[in-house]
């Protein structure tokens, strides 16, 4: 079994890694024999500490990951989140490899969001609106900012403070980044990107502009909600994995006979994304469990390749 601590995967993962590494998985997932099992979501003795298991199985890879957030981490001064990916041994059944992997996990977020926007959104698609300025936020505009030439980057935020904090960062990094309110934001974007918690609608549907991509990257259990439902009538709806995505994902609040595409299916060629400039798209992201494994297996490949080159 080979282990491959949080300090190692943290430097060899990548946005160019990610990007291609999630695009293949999502592909994969639409595989006929492909399989992506009831997500777990349980809680440590103290019950605001959770953590999720995801498992899934390839034609080639099978595994899980557990993906923990404990609030009770910011007194140790540690991250909330952390998330660990173990790969089963195809001819044993024993584990064959073990990935810490909370940085991946980010990067692994970003790029699902990255891949569906770049499939999905308009080619000349250029100011991004984001809700959210948390961790995972500033993963999200810089994997966006690698697909499209982004001329604005507005900011929505409910803390002033962490907002200004989380545009300077985003400055720095050379994203035009500024804050705005929720209605300008939607209204002047191409792109949308809501990166939060919430528990409801962020923004009105009647604010989105013909032509925009919509990815909610938020929503991934039982009641979290991001988007408006009113917005997916008008709308083609796209996801990681349609079963997944009406259980814990945004479309669990779309009425029961709402047709989703699997991305992996665009990307494929098996069907068609964008149709018109006009068309409203939307992507949930409720993360699935073959984007992990192949993330892990990837790691795994990396940290062999820089053994050889280093031996």
């Amino acid at each position: 079994m080979i282990v491959i601590p949080e300090a190692q995967s943290a430097k060899l993962v990548n946005p160019a890694l990610a990007f291609e590494t999630v695009r293949r998985a999502l592909i994969a997932a639409i595989h006929p024999e492909a399989a992506s099992f009831p997500v777990v979501v349980a809680h440590a003795s103290d019950p605001q500490n959770r953590f999720t298991i995801k498992s899934a199985a390839g034609t080639e890879l099978a595994g899980l990951k557990v993906g923990a957030y404990f609030p009770t981490n910011d007194a140790q001064g540690l991250p909330r989140h952390a998330s660990t990916i173990l790969l089963i041994d195809q001819s044993t059944g024993r584990l064959g490899g073990v990935v810490e992997g909370s940085a991946v996990n980010c990067y692994r977020t970003a790029a699902a969001d990255a891949v569906a926007t770049d499939a999905l959104a308009r080619p000349d698609a250029e100011v991004l609106a984001l809700f959210g300025v948390g961790h995972q936020a500033a993963y999200e505009a810089e994997a966006i900012a690698r697909i499209r030439r982004l001329t604005r980057v507005l900011v929505v935020g409910r803390d002033p403070a962490r907002s200004a904090a989380f545009i300077e960062k985003l400055r720095d990094k050379g994203l035009p980044a500024e804050a705005a309110d929720a209605e300008a934001a939607v209204r002047a974007a191409d792109i949308i990107v809501t990166a939060t918690t919430a528990t409801g609608p962020l923004f009105r549907a009647d604010w989105v502009r013909p032509g925009t991509h919509v990815s909610s990257m938020g929503s991934d259990s039982t009641g979290k909600q991001e988007l408006p439902p009113d917005l997916f009538p008008g709308a083609r709806l796209f996801c990681d994995l349609p079963e997944q995505s009406v259980r814990i994902g945004e479309f669990q609040h779309a009425a029961p006979d709402t047709s989703l595409t699997a991305i992996g299916a665009v990307l494929s060629g098996a069907a068609t994304g964008r149709q018109g400039v006009d068309d409203i798209t939307v992507f949930d992201s409720s993360g699935i469990s073959l984007q992990d494994l192949y993330m892990a297996e990837a790691i795994l490949a990396a940290a062999k390749s820089t053994k050889e080159q280093t031996a």
